[in-house]
Parts: structure tokens; sequence; C-alpha cells
């Protein structure tokens, strides 16, 4: 069944078309497996499990299962990171063997490896938003329990679910985007495995039937869409890897800097009330400083100079803005 996507580009909503997406509902899981479930919990059960089981029996287990109507303005996305075009060719050729078909949106596992701060989480948000699916996010660096993933049994004192049955179980969505950051970063200690889970959901057949371990009932993954971003492949495990299409994702060049730093501030100006009375434009001077910036500190760099301009009754951003930079401080969660 044909609905409209709720989710507008950066620049603005997308031609009707564009934004018309296909979608029918998937089982996610079986409630009468839940209520058998339920039902066999012993009295000595936990709140929570308990209390998870009723809300999986109210919310049912169908979800949407949505895909673009036509193919998604990859070119508006390239114009805004380009230098994520490979991966972008590769989404293209991937998204044309499923547009013309009932066939659902299947796009394998992908690795976006790369320098900190070149927009690789950034990049996954506006993939998301222009599949016109859900959104999970996992930050693997701020993380060490080894289930975040996967849930931990409900016999372990403060257990609960895992970050993919709450993005799949809460959600509206059977396929959505569920990021990985800084996957290269995940630790854990000797007994659990922080990536453990990943081994059976990067796979189509074994995704089918995921058992959270603290839900304990089987649930179809098999249409969420992987994306992981590291920094370092080497410290990744090769079966993790072996499962996903790698891409080394550049630094952008001086032009294609140029452009994100235009992107950003067009974004910023026209997501404020006082944007507009700032120019549509950077000034050459402004974009080629901002060039030498990394993507991930654009944002504060420019509503710093926003201000700065402002306090100096300006209502255009001038070079003498962009000073005071406190960015050197590195950011965890990426762009």
């Amino acid at each position: 069944m044909p609905i409209p996507s709720s989710a507008p580009s950066a620049s603005g909503p997308a031609p009707l078309a564009a934004r018309i997406a296909v979608a029918g509902f998937r089982k996610v899981y079986s409630t009468g497996s839940v209520e058998n479930a339920l039902d066999e919990l012993p009295p000595s059960a936990s709140d929570a499990l308990r209390a998870t089981y009723e809300k999986m029996l109210k919310t049912g287990g169908e979800r949407l299962s949505v895909k673009p109507g036509t193919m998604p303005d990859f070119d508006a996305l390239e114009q805004e990171l380009p230098n994520f075009g490979e991966v972008l060719d590769d989404l293209r050729k991937q998204m044309a063997l499923c547009l013309e078909t009932q066939d659902p949106l299947e796009l394998a596992p992908m690795l976006l490896l790369g320098d900190p701060g070149i927009g690789k989480t950034h990049f996954a948000r506006r993939l998301s938003a222009l599949l016109g699916t859900g959104y999970g996010f996992v930050p693997m660096s701020s993380l060490t329990a080894g289930w975040i993933l996967s849930g931990a049994s409900s016999q372990w004192k403060n257990a609960r679910t895992g970050k993919v049955f709450d993005t799949l179980v809460h959600g509206d969505y059977a396929n959505p985007v569920m990021v990985v950051d800084e996957i290269d970063k995940a630790s854990g200690d000797t007994q659990y495995d922080p990536l453990g889970a990943l081994y059976g959901l990067l796979e189509h057949d074994t995704a089918r039937a995921f058992v959270d371990e603290f839900a304990e009932v089987p649930l179809d993954c098999s249409e969420m869409i992987w994306i992981a971003t590291a920094n370092d492949a080497a410290r990744i495990p090769d079966p993790i890897l072996n499962r996903m299409n790698v891409y080394e994702i550049p630094a952008p060049d001086p032009a294609g800097a140029r452009r994100i730093a235009q992107n950003l501030y067009a974004e910023i100006r026209g997501a404020h009330a006082w944007g507009t009375a700032f120019p549509e434009q950077l000034t050459a001077a402004v974009a080629d400083r901002l060039a030498g910036v990394a993507p991930r500190e654009m944002r504060r760099t420019l509503m710093r100079a926003f201000g700065n301009a402002k306090l100096a009754g300006r209502d255009e951003i001038d070079t003498a803005d962009l000073a005071g930079d406190r960015s050197v401080r590195r950011s965890r969660i990426g762009f």
C-alpha cells in the first residue's frame, strides 16, 4: 500500500513522487509465542519481563515494511556529502533491483570506514530519512555491556531488553536503519562479547529468528538495514567484516568541503527564523576557511559564527566570525 513518507530532506520537502513510499505489514514476532511465554511465567518472574510481554501483546506483532516508490534522491545526498559517492553508487544498484517488484527493500550490511568527523554517522541518518524507515543507534564507544545489542537474561538484576529489540518492537517499522557507531571501539569483559549478536543478525537467514535474551521470543530482524561506522578495521573481527560491504570513506576534497559547508549553512539558516536575515550563500572567503574544518565541527563553527555576526551588528558571516573555535575537543558520537 502506498503511503506518504514522513521524512523530508534537509533542504525541504521532496517532490510528491519521491515522497510516496510502498508499505505493507510484516510480522516481526508471533503474539501466540508471547502469550505462551506470559502464561508460563513463574510467580517469581520479574515485573519488567511481565510488563514487556503485556506491551508486546498490546502493540501486536506486525510492523510496517517500507520502501521508496521511486529511486531516492541519492544525487542530492551526494551533493551534500560528496565523499560518499562509492557508497551511493552501490545503493543505486541495490535499490534498482527491488523498486519495480513487490520484493522488500534489501540493502547489504555496510561498514563506513574512515577518519573521525568526516560525516559517517550523519550519512547514516540522512540515508534513513531518504528511505523513510525508522532509525536505531548504538554508540559502541560509550558502552561496555556485552548484552547491549541482544539484551540480558531476566534472571540478572537490572536486566533489560537490547537495542535491537527496542528498535524493532517499540518502533513502527520492520526494516529500520540500525547504526552501530564506532564498532571498532566496542569493549566488553571476558564473559560477554558486545558484538556477538551481530554474527547472526548480519546473516539474512539467521536474522529471521533472533532471540533477545531478556524477552526470549523470536524476532524477525531479516529486513533491518545495518550500517556500522569505524576508524580502524584492524580492530573489527574478521567474521564481522566478512558479512559487510566495506567502504573506505575519504576526507572531502577542498571543493567538496566547501560544498558541505554551504549545505550546512543553508540547513541552519533555513531551520531558524533569524536565518532569513542572512544571505542564501556564504562568501567565498568564509567557505574557503570552513573547508579546512572537519565536517563534524562545521555545524558548531557555523552556529558560533552566526552568533558572532549578530553581536557585531551584521547579517552576514565574515571570516572574523569563525575565530575562537573550540572544536579541538573530540566528539565520541560523530557529526
